[in-house]
Formats: C-alpha cells, structure tokens, sequence
C-alpha cells in the first residue's frame, strides 16, 4: 500500500514526482510503503512516526549528479532528460548497492553533466573547506542546530591541524553564496568536511578529498574520521569509478521513475545498510 506524503504548497516538486511513484512503483506489499519529498513540512515527525511503527520508508530528494533544478523563488526542472531524483530506502542517502555496467555513467558524461573522475590534486593545498548540510538535515541527523554542528566540526578539526579553515553554506538569495560556485572553492583545497551535504560530491569530481558522516554518499570512498585530516583517502581511479556507476544506479529521470525503470533497478540493489569497511571492500 503506496502512501505519500504529500506537502501542501502547489508549486512543490513532489507534486510531479508522488504521481509518478504511484504509476512506476508495483504496489505488491499488503503493508504500508511511504514516500517522503525532502525533510521540509512536517516529513520529520512523520518520519520518525514512520519509523517507531517499524514502517517501510523511501526518501526522495534531487539526485546525486545531476543538471540543477530551480529552487528560488518557486521550483522548476529546467531540463527533464537531464534532471535526476534519488530514491532511497530508511535513510537520505544510499549507504549501499553495486557498480552498475558503465551505461548510466556514460550517458551523463555524454549528455554533458560533470560526472568524471579527474584524479587528485597534487599541487599545493591551503586549506579545508567545511560545507554543513542544511539546518533540517543537522537537526535529523545529529540533533543539533547548523550552528553548533559547524562549532563541533570546526573545534575537532583544530586538534589535528591548523590550516586556514573556510566555510561555505548551501547558497540562498541573499547570503553571500549566492550565486557563486563551490569549484572555485574547492581550488587548492586540501579537504571538504561536510557531514550530508552533497558538495561532498562536487569535492570529489574537482579532485579534493572528502571528510564527512558515514551515511554520506560519499562514505563509500571518503574518510569519516577527522582525526585523519592530515592524511586524507584518496582512492585510485578504478575505485571511484566504479563508485560513481553505483551512485547514478540509484538517481532517476522523472520518466523513469513512472515507467518502473526507478523500481526495477532499486529491487535489484543489495541491502541498503553496509557498514564503510564493507562498502569500501565492496569497491576493491
């Protein structure tokens, strides 16, 4: 039994993305399935109702590479064959699953999406760049405010180092991010630390290496463990390609997700909850 949970604002995405998940998704379960848009409204508390009744949960959220959609001031896809979601099970990232055959990889490359490995950066690196996710995913993930989780972040990372740190927020109208772009920040980076945001992506792909929460994305090849900063991963290409044909496995086109493309290739993931040794073993 398919329940979404639907946000009561017109111009909401999940608007266009509920219907399509009702006429893609086979409904073969006699017990209840809910779908989430995001973690705005009330999708916290019910999320966590969800979970205390031991329900089955999928969380969608923009994809993890993918053509950017219009968020201010009302939500649009600019572009639909280039626009990905992400779908996962119980949690907001995916923490596990196999490398796909290349296909889905090569087809955003082609379509002309950043989505290539270009190595490490070797050259002179100055700096940290500390990326938080947003003040609803603090509060989910951590219980604590955006502002004290920057403090926390901050505080550890000068136990084991004194490099210039930078902070860079999710870009809104009218702070100073707006309008810029994080590559330019992430050049002579020496590491991104974030805990769930997606820059942790975008590091990657502008050859810096990654610092952030297990159940990051990018755990499967980042380092959790700050006391580390000094010596970051950085795994070779073979290793982070084959993670990149796992991580747009697990993103869909609008298109996809009502033709039951979505369903079938995330029915044929493993579990979704491996532990980093696993995952990271898993990439060998």
């Amino acid at each position: 039994m398919i329940i979404t949970h639907d946000i009561p604002w017109a111009a909401c995405l999940s608007n266009q993305l509920f219907p399509a998940i009702k006429k893609g998704w086979k409904d073969t379960k006699m017990k209840p399935v809910h779908f989430f848009w995001g973690l705005g409204s009330n999708n916290l508390q019910e999320i966590a109702q969800v979970k205390e009744k031991g329900e089955e949960w999928w969380y969608i959220d923009v994809g993890y590479i993918t053509e950017q959609i219009t968020r201010y001031p009302t939500p649009s896809i600019n572009d639909y064959d280039k626009t990905y979601f992400r779908i996962v099970k119980g949690n907001i990232h995916m923490t596990g699953g196999k490398p796909g055959d290349g296909t889905r990889h090569g087809k955003l490359i082609h379509q002309g999406i950043d989505a290539e490995f270009k190595g490490w950066n070797t050259g002179e690196c100055k700096h940290i760049l500390l990326a938080p996710s947003s003040q609803t995913v603090c509060i989910y993930m951590h219980g604590l405010s955006q502002e004290d989780w920057i403090k926390q972040a901050g505080e550890e990372i000068r136990i084991y180092t004194d490099r210039l740190i930078r902070m860079r927020n999710k870009p809104r109208p009218n702070n100073e991010w707006w309008g810029t772009d994080i590559k330019d920040e992430l050049k002579g980076a020496h590491a991104l630390v974030t805990n769930m945001s997606l820059s942790a992506i975008d590091a990657i792909l502008n050859m810096t290496p990654v610092f952030a929460h297990q159940r990051n994305v990018a755990s499967f090849i980042c380092g959790q463990h700050i006391g580390k900063i000094t010596k970051p991963m950085r795994p070779g290409h073979k290793t982070v390609n084959e993670w990149l044909k796992m991580v747009v496995d697990n993103q869909f086109k609008l298109s996809e997700i009502q033709d039951g493309t979505a369903y079938k290739l995330l029915m044929d993931q493993p579990n979704n909850l491996l532990k980093p040794e696993q995952i990271q073993e898993q990439l060998k």
